[in-house]
Order: C-alpha cells, then structure tokens, then sequence
C-alpha cells in the first residue's frame, strides 16, 4: 500500500450506524470504533494491549511490520475477529496510513503496540469525540495525565517542539509527541498523511489545527514498555519531527505566496513584471524573519 492516504470513503452500512453499543451505565454509542494498532515484533506485549480493550468497539485492525515472530498469531487466539493488514512499506507512519485505509468505523483510535496505552481510556476519547470534538488528542501533560516512560531530555525536547507548535500554528496543545489519539473518519478527506515515521504524530497534530477542526485533548497515562526495546531515538526523531514543522511553516509561506499572487492577477492581469519582483522581495523581508525565528528556537 501507499504511503500517502486517499481520501476517506463517504458511504458507510446505515445498518451499521444504526446499532447503539452501550459503554458504561451512562454512556450508549451508534458509531462504530475501530482501533488501530502497528506493530513489529510485539507478540509478547500484545496479551497486555488486548486485555484492555473494551468489548464494545467494533473492530481492531492490526498492521504487521513483517514480523519474525508470532505476532499475527497472537493477535488472532487474544482477538479472533481482528482485521490483520500486512505492510508493505516501512514505518510507523506508514502502518498507520496502511491502517487508516482499512478501517470501517466511523470513529478512529490509534493504540500503540508496546503496552504503554490503557485500552480503558478509548471511552474518554469516544465520549469527547460524540460530544462535539473532530479530534481527541492524547495528553501526558494534560491534568490527569502521565507518564512512566520519559526521560528528562525528552520531555525537554517533547516541550520545546510542542511551544512552536503552539506558537507558529495557534495551537493550544500540552503534549506533541505522543501517539494515542482518536478521530472522526472524515477527519482524513480534510488532512493528506505523507510522511513513513514517528513524525506522523507530530503532522496529524498539525495538519488537525491548519484545517481548523475542532480538537479536545484528553488526559492520559503512558505507562512503561512491558517487553522489548523502542525503536524511538530522541535526538533522531526529535530532529525528524524538527522538519516537519519546518516543512508545514514553509508550506503555509508558500501558500501565502500564492494567494497574494493571485490576488495581484485578479486586480491587474497586466502588471509590470518588475513590480511583481518588488512585491515578492516584500513578502519574502515580512515572513524570512518569522521562520528564522523558528530556527532560533531549537538551535
């Protein structure tokens, strides 16, 4: 499969939507969930994921990294319903896209595969999202959140990547790197996911706010790889994730680029090419300091 998301199917089973899954005492849902879990190699911490997935959701779509192991075996005897996806490219970005494509529900949670996610708190991310919410990020930070797993330089760099954010995009988020999250499936006709690695977290929460949906974040608690190594480098991802927001501040430069272009046909299709050369050395003195200035702030 590809590594760039096609748009999301419009038409869904009404037979399907119209099937109330009750939650809690409180709570009854018509969307079905489907959660999404990549992994390589993860058929020990698996058992430990499944057991905290509630009986409700409607389906779990596992995308194996062409693991040596018996992952996909174990998937199967803790789940006998579970979709399994094989990847074809490589990555945590792309296995989520390979994911995404083959989902059927309505809603969308993305659920690591090392243990370090509560399968409990889906509901939390369901209730915001059936509550008026596009998008229910994941937050360590957030009031009620947590983590066991950082270490003092990555929530140091985790904060300095996530004020940028926050800065250059009008974001109001906590927490940046962090991968358990849950989304409307028409989320995805409104965002393009292009990127294979960790730095997908990093786009979505980006490329959410540039389209203006509405996100909520939800506190959460990471909890410590129960088997394993990570393949998480925090200086490599960190400068990986660097570039991404780099790339969509240059993106949204050259988007303003066009705009004034056009604009400036619409009001004079026979303008001076010499005044064309004036205005964008304008434009370019008003918006180089401001990527700059982004730069300066992680050198």
């Amino acid at each position: 499969m590809s590594s760039v998301l096609r748009p999301a199917a419009s038409g869904q089973d009404p037979l399907m939507s119209a099937i109330y899954r009750p939650i809690s005492s409180h709570l009854a849902i018509t969307p079905p969930v489907s959660v999404v879990i990549p992994a390589m190699n993860e058929a020990e911490n698996l058992p430990y994921v499944f057991k905290t997935l509630p009986a409700w959701i409607h389906e779990v779509v596992l995308v194996d990294g062409n693991s040596t192991d018996n992952t996909v075996e174990v998937a199967r005897e803790l789940w006998p319903g579970v979709k399994v996806v094989e990847q074809q490219g490589k990555g945590k970005g792309d296995a989520l896209i390979t994911g995404f494509e083959a989902c059927s529900g309505d809603i969308i949670v993305m659920v690591d595969a090392d243990g370090s996610a509560d399968g409990h708190e889906i509901v939390s991310y369901v209730s915001a999202l059936v509550s008026g919410a596009d998008f229910a990020k994941g937050s360590r930070f957030a009031n009620g959140g947590g983590t066991d797993d950082m270490t003092f330089i990555r929530k140091l760099g985790n904060w300095a990547l996530c004020t940028i954010v926050n800065r250059k995009f009008g974001a109001r988020y906590t927490d940046l790197c962090y991968g358990y999250n849950a989304f409307w499936r028409h989320c995805l006709d409104k965002i393009d996911l292009d990127c294979t690695g960790f730095e997908i977290e990093t786009l979505i929460n980006i490329r959410v706010v540039k389209a203006g949906l509405k996100v909520q974040e939800i506190p959460s608690h990471e909890y410590l790889r129960i088997h394993g190594t990570s393949n998480l480098r925090a200086v490599r991802d960190g400068i990986r994730v660097l570039k991404v927001i780099l790339k969509e501040r240059s993106n949204r430069r050259a988007l303003r680029r066009r705009s004034h272009s056009t604009m400036i046909d619409t009001l004079d299709p026979k303008r001076d090419p010499q005044l064309d050369q004036q205005l964008n050395q304008q434009l370019d003195q008003q918006l180089d300091p401001q990527l700059n200035s982004v730069r300066g702030e992680v050198s």
